[in-house]
């Protein structure tokens, strides 16, 4: 299975025009094979938190809103993992993440620490783990990889990769090139403790009020980093895994 991370442009997540810039990135999936392509979280519209008001940017999953929006990503080959905010049907928010395969949303998995302090955003309490083509895999928004007990649950529960859709946009006197290393520094201790491949796909760049410079990488079980993304750059990095060999090698490329 080859998968791929798309660290894309943090200013671009404030317009939907974003899909455009996802749609060049399946089309480069699909050229070079990739079955699987994770995406920023909150790479739909930003991140509520920052949003005025917050329910601007929510997206519908029940009344069809999302799968409507995501008709453009369509894929017969590539499956396409986004962030977004969800509204359900109580009116609550929820940072979100979707598994767009094959044309249709076949997935939702909802934060479980949506903030540090405070946050617009209701916790998720489901950890519920994919499969796609015989691969199963799960999924872990941003902080929620920071603790053990999630990842942990995934992998007994058959997973052999953790995607971890990120959008480490902050205020400037937050945000610094540390970020980064902390957020690699996790992905190989959650890859080592649980035997599986972690990727991990952030945003990057500025906006008036906001930095990233970027963690997106993709790590082996052993703890190895295969490929990790050029800081304050947007690129797309893939790699070849072998979900089924456990700690064995794997290929990477870059674009």
């Amino acid at each position: 299975m080859k998968v791929a991370a798309y660290q894309a442009p943090l200013q671009a997540t404030n317009s939907m025009a974003v899909l455009r810039l996802i749609r060049e990135q399946v089309e480069v999936c699909e050229s070079r094979g990739v079955g699987i392509l994770c995406c920023p979280e909150g790479v739909l519209g930003g991140l509520a938190d920052y949003a005025s008001p917050p329910a601007r940017i929510a997206i519908d999953v029940e009344r069809g809103q999302l799968q409507a929006l995501l008709a453009p990503l369509a894929s017969g080959r590539v499956t396409t993992i986004l962030g977004f905010t969800e509204i359900d049907h109580r009116g609550r928010l929820h940072n979100s993440a979707a598994v767009f395969h094959k044309g249709l949303v076949s997935g939702i998995y909802r934060k479980l620490h949506p903030a540090i302090h405070q946050s617009v955003y209701e916790a998720g309490d489901q950890m519920p783990v994919f499969v796609v083509g015989g691969f199963t895999f799960g999924i872990l928004i941003c902080r929620d990889s920071n603790y053990a007990e999630p990842a942990r649950t995934l992998a007994a529960q058959g997973a052999t990769a953790l995607f971890v859709p990120t959008n480490n946009g902050l205020p400037p006197a937050k945000a610094g090139p540390e970020l980064v290393a902390e957020a690699r520094s996790v992905d190989i201790a959650r890859a080592v403790e649980n035997s599986v491949y972690v990727v991990r796909a952030d945003v990057t760049g500025r906006t008036e009020s906001l930095v990233s410079y970027g963690s997106t990488g993709i790590v082996d079980p052993d703890g190895k980093v295969l490929q990790s993304a050029q800081q304050l750059g947007s690129c797309l990095i893939a790699a070849d895994i072998d979900a089924t060999a456990g700690r064995h090698g794997a290929k990477a490329s870059r674009s």
